[in-house]
Order: structure tokens, then sequence, then C-alpha cells
């Protein structure tokens, strides 16, 4: 017969890692930004900064995913509005794990689906007639003939995604 013994185990509460703290200068040379760029965000509350003892900012680690998210945001033509709305969205006492960024990927997804089919709509068409009534490139006539397309409304119609309608106007 083989006897068992159990033998109590203490729970000990596993802390989680402390995360790196910024100073201003640091992540803005980390995240490939100016300082007042930085400034600026935490102005509009797209990131946030701690204050040490001696008043000086301190961002935590997770600051620089923020900052990397707004850049690209901004550079595909979101607004701030666009990008707060979205920053809102993620946890600001915590570090947002991939299932926040995932929620929050989910959400965007039409919109940049929607970016990338006019930028794709802007590289097919732009060398041609877009509608803006010009009629200034041979192919304007064709396409546009009397400038058909201003009765949709204004702008380059064929950019924006009106079918282009050939044929007398």
């Amino acid at each position: 017969m083989v006897e068992v013994k159990t033998v109590a185990v203490e729970a000990v509460a596993v802390k989680p890692p402390e995360l790196k703290r910024f100073s201003v200068g640091e992540l803005a040379a980390r995240a490939g930004v100016a300082t007042s760029a930085l400034r600026f965000y935490e102005e509009h509350g797209l990131i946030h900064a701690e204050r040490n003892s001696s008043g000086h900012r301190r961002y935590r680690s997770d600051a620089l995913r923020r900052v990397a998210f707004i850049r690209v945001a901004q550079r595909i033509g979101l607004s701030l509005g666009e990008i707060a709305d979205a920053l809102g969205s993620l946890p600001s006492k915590r570090t947002p794990t991939r299932n926040d960024w995932n929620k929050l990927s989910a959400r965007w997804l039409p919109r940049i689906d929607e970016q990338i089919a006019a930028l794709e709509l802007l590289r097919d068409r732009l060398d041609g007639c877009i509608g803006c009534g010009c009629l200034s490139l041979e192919t304007c006539e064709l396409y546009n003939t009397n400038d058909r397309a201003a009765r949709r409304g204004a702008g380059a119609r064929y950019l924006i995604g009106d079918p282009i309608e050939t044929g007398p106007g």
C-alpha cells in the first residue's frame, strides 16, 4: 500500500511586471515623433502621462503602441475625433490587452475597408475622367459628355463611387 501525503501550498499573488516609464524625450525618440506632438496628443486626451515627484511627465510603455496607432491612423486620413473615439474605447487604468485591441480593430474594419476601396478607385481612375467637370482630358467627352456627372452633385463623382455612364449626354 502506498501512502499519499498532502501538503498545503500557500497561494502567492503574482505581481505583474512593472511597466517601464519613459520621459517625454525618451518616448518621443522611441516613437519617432516630436515632444510637442506628445504634448498635443496628451492635451487632446489621446495619451496619458503620470507625473513624478519632480512634476516631470512619465509615460507608461503602452503609450508607444497608442502613439504608433495615432500616427498610422493620421497617415491614412482619419480625423483626430475618430482616433480619440477609438482610443477612448481602450482601458485607461491598465495596459490594453490583445483582446482590447481586437475589439477596437473589429469596429474599424468597415472604415478601413472603405478607405482601401477609395484608394483603389483613385489609383484606377486618376489618369482618366473623374467626373469633376473640367472636361480637359480626351476621355472626359466620352465618359462625362456635357458634364452629365454634375447632375449627381458636386465633386469628382467618379472618384466617390458614382458609376461612369458612356454614350450621349
